[in-house]
């Protein structure tokens, strides 16, 4: 996989489902906080992960 910014990946696709979960129970904005919070948790624990897999370095 390339290189990139595993918690800005996260939040995105957080912004992506949350925003659908929240369409689909009519609260956009309860939708959208709460897959970005859901998406920042993903991120970090990829970064965390990636990390402690090249050795702490990164």
């Amino acid at each position: 996989m390339k290189k990139g910014n595993k918690l800005a990946l996260g939040i995105s696709l957080g912004v992506v489902f949350g925003s659908a979960i929240g369409l689909a129970i009519g609260n956009l904005a309860l939708g959208t906080g709460v897959g970005i919070a859901i998406g920042a948790a993903i991120g970090s624990y990829l970064k965390q992960k990636q990390s402690n897999e090249n050795g702490g370095k990164s």
